[in-house]
């Protein structure tokens, strides 16, 4: 370590704001390596690592004061603020995902400010140049649901109510990644099939 590193981090260990600023911009590389490891792939596809590692940045300059670092790195301090955040910002969105899945089941409540599973396998199943209402093809895809099976019910809306990835909706009924893969798409056809048989209502 050259000396002019070495002057650095003593700087940040005496909670020098300056100093932490210009360390952490020193070592940006190996924290967003870090912090990317950390992520999941679907905190990946949300957030930006560079905006935990602005957050990180943030909270390191202002809160140095109160660390004791004795005579560790302070880049393991870093890492820690880092895994902290990206557990708040997990916990977050699954918050989010269960008050949505609480707040509108698979039926939902057939209002027109319905929202989650309807709303999104009306996006995966109709074509755009379907012309009836979107309060009739809530009713119509609510009914052709109830004539799924139990199980076909569940993938559908842990795929398209939750966005649950299929590896994850296969451990949650407990059939292989292929097999749930297979069984989302035979319900999709089999919904759409319905959807079909029944007849779509009339143009307005």
């Amino acid at each position: 370590m050259d000396e002019q590193l070495t002057e650095l981090i003593e700087a940040v260990r005496k909670g020098d704001s300056d100093a932490v600023a210009r360390y952490l911009n020193h070592c940006r590389l190996p924290l967003l390596s870090f912090i990317l490891k950390n992520m999941s792939d679907d905190l990946r596809r949300r957030v930006d690592a560079e905006d935990i590692y602005q957050e990180v940045c943030s909270y390191a300059v202002q809160n140095v004061g109160e660390v004791e670092f004795s005579d560790h790195d302070p880049f393991g301090w870093f890492c820690e603020v880092a895994r902290r955040r990206i557990i708040d910002i997990q916990r977050k969105f699954a918050a989010k995902k269960r008050a949505a899945h609480n707040e509108v089941g698979i039926f939902g409540s057939g209002s027109s400010d319905q929202t989650g599973i309807v709303n999104l396998l009306i996006a995966s199943i109709t074509s755009p140049s379907a012309a009836f209402s979107r309060q009739q093809k809530e009713f119509k895809l609510v009914q052709a649901l109830q004539k799924l099976s139990d199980e076909q019910q569940e993938v559908l809306q842990l795929r398209y109510g939750q966005g649950m990835p299929s590896k994850e909706i296969a451990s949650h009924i407990g059939k292989s990644d292929g097999a749930t893969r297979v069984l989302i798409t035979r319900s999709l056809k089999k919904l759409e099939n319905i959807l079909e048989t029944d007849g779509e209502p009339s143009p307005e």
